[in-house]
């Protein structure tokens, strides 16, 4: 039997990727947002070897192309980044345009502003913007990426959409052990590894007595140059490199932490940072991109300057030593993502924007 044709074609990375996007979408699939809306999920990028790579571009151009042409999708719905993912979703988009297709931007990732601004040459620029600006829609995860869009793209449609984040079930009794700081995200200097050992370290030596602590980094990435740098600090005895992990594993390792940091230099709206708050921990991170908007500094969690290893050391300092803190703001973190980010919430955004666009109601 020939499958119906789908009213939204969405198109990304491979869900079975391990990036923030393959994990977003993979929460809307979960939800049923998929069948409600009738969407059919196209993959222009995996991960592997430049032959791969290549490859699934092709594949995913190809099927875009048939989709559109044969399928008449109403709405096609692409998740971007910046750089080759950007140039991959911008073909897509000029596609869909072509076929008479309304066109959604969804933007992620927190280089994109660096992207635009300041690595894209003068014509890029141009394109960035007109793709932009062609879209039916921009979305972006919160309001100071909004405004971004608005100043970069003037004539750009603009909406705010926070990434979706499933509620756990919370254990019926504290699992985290004492002194343990998570970390969950690439393994590289842009996501604030460096000042996180050093903060560690500063804490180490500051404590009073035996320091508990503990960090655990869950993550691909340059994890020589990790050991390395905690063995020049003198903690090398205090890390645990877990690799990439998935959900199952990531939910063991959340329940373990007293604390979850993430001292990016730049975000847009992280996942991990989400599915902390979700799973009812006390949260501190940088005051970038989006996480200001989310997390309130002193309600549901601490925020920190990047780049600060001082200021992160003394909010981890704070935290660790201060259980009745550590334990208000764990509960204001889950109540946050319970009122704004649940799964609910995120697809009835989605499914408004895809019937106004569809010029439908239900």
């Amino acid at each position: 039997m020939k499958a119906p044709a789908p009213r939204v074609l969405m198109v990304g990375t491979a869900l079975e990727g391990r990036g923030g996007v393959a994990a977003v979408v993979s929460v809307l699939r979960r939800h049923g947002l998929f069948e409600r809306e009738s969407v059919r999920y196209v993959a222009t990028h995996r991960d592997g070897t430049p032959l791969v790579k290549a490859r699934g571009a092709l594949s995913g151009f190809w099927q875009t192309l048939v989709t559109c042409l044969r399928g008449r999708p109403a709405v096609v719905h692409v998740h971007a980044a910046s750089h080759a993912s950007f140039l991959r979703k911008s073909l897509v988009l000029l596609i869909a345009r072509l076929a008479g297709c309304k066109t959604i931007f969804h933007l992620h990732g927190g280089g994109f502003r660096t992207f635009a601004t300041e690595e894209a040459g003068g014509l890029l620029r141009r394109w960035i913007r007109h793709t932009l600006e062609a879209s039916s829609l921009v979305i972006t995860l919160s309001e100071g990426w909004a405004q971004f869009v608005h100043a970069f793209a003037p004539r750009a449609r603009v909406a705010v959409v926070p990434n979706a984040v499933p509620l756990p079930d919370l254990p019926a009794q504290d699992a985290a052990i004492p002194g343990r700081v998570l970390f969950l995200g690439r393994l590289e200097a842009a996501k604030g590894i460096h000042e996180l050992l050093e903060a560690g370290a500063r804490v180490v030596r500051e404590t009073r007595g035996p320091s508990p602590l503990r960090l655990a980094f869950g993550g691909e990435g340059d994890a020589q140059d990790l050991r390395r740098r905690a063995a020049e600090l003198g903690i090398a005895e205090r890390i645990e490199l877990l690799g990439w992990i998935g959900p199952a594993e990531r939910d063991a390792e959340l329940r373990k932490a007293a604390v979850f940091c993430l001292p990016s230099h730049a975000e847009g709206l992280p996942m991990s940072m989400l599915e902390a708050m979700a799973a009812r921990k006390a949260v501190v991170a940088t005051h970038v991109g989006g996480i200001p908007e989310t997390l309130r500094d002193g309600d549901n969690g601490l925020l920190v300057p990047p780049r600060d290893e001082q200021a992160l050391a003394r909010a981890l300092a704070r935290l660790l030593g201060d259980t009745a803190l550590r334990d208000r703001l764990a509960e204001r973190a889950r109540a946050t993502i319970e009122q704004q980010y649940s799964t609910e919430v995120v697809c009835g955004k989605l499914s408004a924007i895809y019937r106004e666009l569809a010029g439908t109601r239900r």
